[in-house]
């Protein structure tokens, strides 16, 4: 257990939150509460959070705005990218706020973030001035860290509460309800109704036409005409470690997905035989979906390969056993070791998808953070 967290077990829960808030009123105060002189539009949810965000972003840009963007993706300012290395989706707070004064003095006219309910939990949300919000879905995950799913949709519902302007909910997700039920001075829905909208999508996966529907709908509700929209998403080839495609022969798809509902919405959306490499996202953290995403894999996959991921202070074997379980999976702690074993497999109508790490640059481990990248490993281990 590292430092920080032996201390936060003797701090009492109230004492973090008071300290958490300050900082982030701290925070705000020193850049000058920038945020209040940028339209700004967070998107949360469980799934998809990032890829609509980077699609809203392309919009925008369409549109001929100036824009910045904060996600687990990359740092954007103005078609300037940075690399998101810090291997979380929201910075601290004096981070968040430095970027938005950043990007005010860019000259950028909207700012899109994307809101998690850990950095939520956290106060990072607070004074920033949420023009627009919106929801994606919801599915189990960070219940451990929430204490249940009930606490876990609360965190999402406060960005809601403290977005008074536009709200933009994926009616087709059962838990929209709750977030319906939130004021707001414009309230705009999408779903499987509004199909009718959409253009040409190269990105694959119908989670992924319902992501482009959110960033469209987002958009117009900002004032971007739907012809600008569909020009837009319909430009777009890929997104950096969302069911990217890293090579044709053989073929290899990585991918982000680290919850179950995500595993079986990327596994479902690519045809044929598949070899599949994964581990589970975060040690510590949601064991309760390390045998349900080695079950969901076995279902899927032709051979499933499980590997290391970012298993933190645990054991990553303990990890790596949870997750393949009695499915058969061959085990190989090595993640460098484990895609090169799918590629040695690989026949010519099987697809090698490596998930979990998507775009990400780090792994962390007991000694902290070692540099990662599976879509280099990928590259580099492919037959010359």
């Amino acid at each position: 257990m590292s430092l920080k967290n032996t201390i936060r077990k003797f701090i009492p829960g109230f004492i973090l939150s008071i300290y958490h808030f300050c900082l982030s009123f701290l925070g705000a105060l020193l850049y000058g509460f920038p945020s209040k002189k940028i339209t700004v539009i967070g998107v949360t949810g469980t799934s998809g959070k990032s890829t609509v965000a980077t699609l809203i972003k392309e919009i925008l840009e369409k549109a001929g705005h100036k824009v910045a963007s904060m996600s687990s993706i990359e740092f954007t300012i103005n078609g300037e990218h940075f690399k998101n290395e810090l291997k979380m989706t929201m910075p601290g707070r004096m981070k968040i706020q430095r970027f938005i004064r950043k990007a005010l003095e860019a000259g950028c006219q909207y700012l899109v973030l994307e809101v998690t309910s850990e950095g939520i939990k956290q106060y990072r949300h607070k004074f920033i001035d949420f023009d627009t919000a919106v929801f994606t879905n919801l599915s189990k995950e960070h219940i451990e860290a929430h204490g249940s799913f009930n606490n876990y949709r609360g965190a999402k519902l406060k960005l809601f509460r403290q977005t008074k302007d536009i709200h933009i909910i994926n009616t087709d997700d059962p838990n929209s309800k709750y977030f319906m039920d939130i004021f707001a001075k414009e309230k705009i829905g999408y779903g499987s109704a509004d199909r009718n909208i959409l253009p040409k999508i190269h990105l694959s996966g119908d989670f992924n036409t319902t992501n482009a529907m959110a960033a469209m709908k987002t958009a117009m509700a900002l004032g971007v005409s739907l012809e600008v929209c569909q020009k837009a998403i319909s430009g777009i080839k890929s997104l950096p470690g969302r069911m990217e495609a890293v090579s044709d022969n053989p073929r290899v798809i990585i991918d982000y997905a680290h919850t179950p509902v995500q595993l079986e919405s990327a596994y479902g959306s690519i045809a044929g035989n598949k070899i599949c490499v994964l581990g589970s996202c975060g040690g510590g953290r949601d064991k309760w979906k390390r045998e349900v995403m080695g079950q969901i894999a076995a279902k899927y996959c032709r051979v499933v390969i499980v590997t290391n991921e970012d298993p933190y202070n645990e054991d990553p074997a303990e990890i790596i056993d949870a997750v393949a379980g009695d499915t058969g999976a061959v085990k190989i702690l090595d993640r460098q070791e484990a895609i090169k074993k799918a590629l040695s497999l690989a026949k010519s109508d099987d697809t090698v998808v490596v998930t979990g790490k998507g775009s990400e640059t780090v792994m962390c481990v007991k000694k902290g953070k070692i540099p990662w990248s599976d879509k280099e490993t990928v590259l580099k281990l492919l037959p010359k």
